[in-house]
């Protein structure tokens, strides 16, 4: 492939490269290139944001290039700092080494395995003694650690910093001397350590790595980066069905967005109705953005699970939500001691066990799936775990997720 070519698919969603020219001449070298990507394992699921970056080694992968999967099993006893308004909740060692290999296990739905090398940098940096470690502290200064943006912000606001945070970008950078890295990868919101790579590696002799970073990737409720922790993610693991729902909830405007870092179709072949781009003599083959959208979800599904699954999938999305070919509880009538009563109380109540009626392990599953979007009292979205249920007679249709449906009825007990 001419280097144009290459150029092209690696810049395919991609927020900065630092520098191109670099880049190019590196391409230019023929010969297979160093390309790093650090992931610490701080929780065991990988979601579709994760895979912005495992998409862009594979890029890598299929240009010939040797592509190192790094687990900051180390640098994970102290946690990123990049992003966080405060410091980050320390993790067990026995919670890094259970997450590490659900992650070595993950990647592989996207990476070639016999073109991966995973390494920790554990296995360098227990090699290291104290001495050694804390002699990295000579190539930067705290007025430097202290110019990035959330540690400056933090330290205005007079909130703690560790000085074990001060260490995470030079760990990071290390890690890039060690692995004599060509080329880092790594989202927006880690230039300052990405950077910090290339400067450490000056100052080991080494010529400095190539930059990309990519952009941060919205999760379903299209504000803020996909993350577990919001609970506006879909997991690579999760079922077929429950991953084309969550995808079909995403916004019309974030889906091109979507279809460019989470998929390899040719854009200009995605047209959709309205999207302001196409023609009159073109409009007639525009997709509907539904339709965009169940193209989009099938396509994601299928790199995870199969083509059959995602074909699966959107059947019974299209039978239970466009058809409304769905099973449903019969009505389940109870009584209370009050005109009212929250749904989320009614999930153990035990005249109607909504718990059991919608098929949910407990508690924290219902906050879930309200917090996504998910849970629908009379076909309207609810974003309240306490959504008050009146005991006067009134029917209520509730669905949490996409297969689950229940009818109630409720009076108040004389």
């Amino acid at each position: 492939m001419d280097i144009k070519s290459q150029l092209d698919l690696i810049k395919r969603g991609t927020l900065e490269i630092i520098s191109e020219v670099e880049l190019v001449k590196k391409l230019n070298q023929n010969r297979p290139l160093v390309i790093k990507a650090g992931f610490d394992p701080t929780a065991p699921d990988i979601h579709l944001g994760h895979t912005v970056l495992l998409r862009k080694l594979k890029h890598f992968q299929e240009l010939g290039h040797r592509v190192i999967f790094l687990i900051g099993d180390f640098t994970s006893l102290i946690g990123d700092p990049s992003g966080q308004t405060k410091t980050r909740p320390n993790l067990t060692q026995e919670q890094i080494e259970e997450n590490a290999k659900t992650y070595s296990k993950q990647i592989l739905k996207i990476l070639d395995k016999r073109k991966t090398n995973i390494v920790f940098n554990s296995s360098w940096f227990k090699k290291m003694d104290s001495a050694q470690i804390l002699g990295l502290a000579k190539y930067s200064t705290v007025a430097q650690i202290l110019a990035r943006a959330d540690f400056s912000k933090r330290y205005k606001e007079n909130k703690d910093i560790s000085l074990l945070e001060f260490f995470y970008p030079l760990l990071q950078a290390y890690d890039s001397v060690h692995l004599k890295a060509d080329i880092e990868l790594g989202g927006s919101d880690q230039k300052f350590n990405l950077l910090f790579g290339r400067q450490l590696q000056q100052d080991f002799g080494q010529e400095q790595q190539v930059v990309i970073m990519t952009p941060l990737l919205e999760g379903l409720d299209g504000v803020n980066k996909m993350s577990k922790s919001l609970n506006n993610y879909v997991g690579i693991n999760e079922e077929p069905g429950d991953m084309f729902g969550k995808l079909m909830s995403i916004s019309d405007e974030l889906m091109m967005k979507y279809y460019e870092l989470l998929t390899d179709e040719d854009l200009d072949d995605i047209k959709v109705e309205g999207d302001g781009l196409a023609t009159d003599s073109q409009s007639h083959k525009d997709m509907h953005p539904m339709e965009a959208k169940k193209k989009l979800a099938g396509l994601i599904i299928e790199q995870y699970h199969n083509k059959k699954k995602a074909e699966f999938a959107r059947l019974e999305f299209e039978k239970i939500f466009q058809k409304g070919d769905f099973k449903e509880v019969e009505v389940k009538k109870g009584k209370v001691n009050a005109d009212e009563i929250s749904i989320f109380d009614l999930l153990d109540n035990p005249e109607i066990n909504l718990k059991g009626l919608l098929n949910l392990k407990g508690k924290n599953d219902f906050r879930r799936l309200v917090s996504q979007g998910a849970v629908k009292v009379n076909g309207n979205k609810i974003s309240d775990i306490n959504f008050p249920i009146k005991a006067d007679g009134t029917e209520y249709k509730i669905q949490a997720g996409s297969k689950r449906f229940v009818r109630i009825c409720l009076k108040k007990a004389v």
